[in-house]
């Protein structure tokens, strides 16, 4: 076993998510062979062409991970692993933080084709495709957004992907969306977390307003400018934000969850073109720090 592969006690845990490796036209290489390869591709951010030939052919490996990117064979694992971590009770619901961290695009990232990508062997658009491919332009160049909802024991729950000048507000509420875990004893997935903590940039009425919809307690700090704004008006103006100092020192868990998702050089700074492709860099990413004890 080499630097960075899985575990024993990892490869228990993830096997059983897997697709079966029988297919028509002959079977899938090792799936813990391929598995390895692709974390050391999101762990050191090397290019594909260069893997070392423990893991046999680079191409199989990449073909795979392009794949699972584009059939959403990833996300489905994240949603498996989140499963059976939350049955062992290892999911800390008391407070799911949400933040975004901008990652730098290598210049290889740049001049994806045009037209639509398609699922191999299939007609339809790869999930989590995006025509703008998740890049924007910014001082620094290109740059691409990642936005998470990381729960108490520093792992993402959710994760979606923007161009770099994108604001933060306007996302919560699809990042929050696609929290959804599924109850291995029965019942409906669970979707919605005991309290949500955010910076400065999340706060807005659309947001609070929906938080109180769904019956989440919530911790936003409020902007100068916009209490200002709301004692200008007086009555109109609404009734006080209200704000726990003591409950916001959590929101350091989210950040540590981008520390350590960050970890992974591939993740650190995007080499993928298309955005299906580097959503299921991150993806695997956070998969890896869920099989982790």
């Amino acid at each position: 076993m080499g630097r960075g592969d899985l575990t024993s006690a990892e490869w228990v845990r993830l096997q059983p998510h897997l697709p079966s490796p029988g297919q028509r036209g002959g079977r899938w290489n090792d799936h813990r062979t391929v598995i390895n390869g692709i974390l050391f591709r999101v762990r050191t951010g090397i290019p594909w062409r260069d893997l070392p030939e423990r893991f046999g052919s680079w191409k199989t490996v990449y073909e795979r991970h392009r794949r699972w990117s584009a059939d959403g064979t990833w996300d489905r694992i994240l949603t498996a692993v989140q499963a059976d971590a939350d049955l062992a009770g290892r999911i800390d619901w008391t407070m799911v933080g949400v933040d975004s961290t901008s990652c730098r695009a290598h210049q290889h990232a740049a001049g994806a084709r045009k037209r639509k990508p398609r699922v191999p062997k299939k007609r339809t658009t790869p999930r989590n495709h995006r025509p703008d491919e998740g890049l924007g332009r910014s001082r620094g160049g290109l740059t691409c957004k990642i936005h998470l909802a990381g729960e108490g024991e520093c792992r993402p729950m959710a994760l979606l992907l923007t161009p770099g000048q994108c604001g933060d507000a306007p996302q919560m509420i699809e990042v929050l969306s696609r929290i959804r875990v599924p109850r291995r004893q029965g019942g409906r997935p669970r979707t919605r977390p005991d309290h949500v903590s955010g910076d400065k940039a999340y706060s807005s009425r659309r947001n609070r307003r929906h938080l109180r919809r769904r019956r989440i307690k919530h911790t936003i700090p409020e902007p100068k400018d916009q209490r200002s704004h709301r004692k200008r008006r007086g009555s109109t103006g609404g009734r006080p934000t209200g704000f726990d100092s003591e409950t916001y020192k959590r929101r350091n868990e989210v950040e540590r969850t981008i520390n350590r998702l960050k970890n992974s050089r591939a993740v650190a700074t995007r080499y993928d073109k298309r955005a299906y492709v580097f959503h299921g860099t991150v993806t695997t990413a956070a998969i890896r720090l869920w099989l982790r004890p």
